[in-house]
């Protein structure tokens, strides 16, 4: 493992750590996050946003849509309400796997492994661009049964949409009806021309890694679901928490979010 974690190159897994105050993170993590948060001032607001929106969509798939078992890809370091954490809440007996191609959240996996004794967790290093293999590798869940896949904040870092909706589709189609999307994915719809300039600008100059989605290309993940209320929003904008401490605008938000619900 060693050879392959090398702490001078930032990866977004440790970069969304550091915009949520954690401390799993290097310098080059630090010096990332604080380059694109000068192209983009609300990243840390949006990093919030998101993670919010993962807990309630998931604790949607438990609590009214009877899902327990979720798979869990581009799953990023642990932090507070982790999949299995808020799953379990609602159903003790959910089983998660968790799934990132970064090997530092490998060496954090024990915090995703604290389920609770009915139900069960794992954790597979693997990369997006695999879906086969991370299916394969799905041992814990029963892909007869519905699963809840997990796709927050992950798939923007694929550059080419027609290779982002073709492993969405392979996933998707290895699911059995009942199944359910949640998917997050970052966009300039929501921007000021200059701060769309700004960030069209980092992409071009390699400051950036996130390739943002336009509304017809989010849709595009979505065809052949049965998209639950509210729909496509911002996340900051999907069943939004009235007692939340912090609601982001969907321009400070800049993310696409939705569920959906494969018939």
């Amino acid at each position: 493992m060693t050879d392959r974690f090398d702490t001078g190159v930032a990866h977004p897994a440790r970069r969304y750590n550091y915009w949520l105050g954690g401390k799993d993170n290097f310098a080059a993590d630090r010096e990332s996050g604080d380059l694109l948060a000068k192209s983009y001032p609300a990243a840390r607001i949006a990093a919030r946003a998101n993670r919010a929106f993962l807990g309630r969509a998931v604790r949607h798939l438990a609590a009214d849509a009877g899902i327990r078992q979720f798979l869990d890809i581009g799953t990023g370091l642990p932090t507070a309400d982790n999949t299995h954490e808020v799953a379990q809440r609602v159903a003790p007996e959910s089983r998660i796997v968790y799934v990132d191609n970064d090997p530092m959240v490998m060496v954090h996996a024990r915090a995703l492994l604290t389920s609770t004794p009915a139900g069960e967790t794992r954790y597979i290093e693997d990369d997006l661009r695999n879906p086969e293999k991370i299916l394969a590798s799905a041992g814990i869940l029963d892909l007869t049964q519905p699963v809840g896949l997990i796709l927050v904040a992950v798939v923007h870092f694929l550059p080419s949409q027609e290779e982002a909706a073709s492993i969405v589709r392979t996933l998707l189609d290895a699911l059995p009806g009942g199944s359910h999307l949640v998917m997050s994915c970052a966009t300039t719809d929501f921007l000021t021309p200059e701060l769309k300039a700004n960030w069209d600008e980092s992409l071009r100059t390699g400051r950036s890694d996130v390739h943002p989605r336009t509304r017809a290309e989010f849709d595009e993940f979505f065809a052949g679901l049965e998209v639950v209320e509210p729909g496509v929003v911002a996340v900051s904008e999907w069943r939004p928490d009235p007692a939340a401490e912090e609601h982001a605008t969907p321009v400070e938000a800049s993310i696409f979010g939705a569920v959906g619900r494969k018939p």
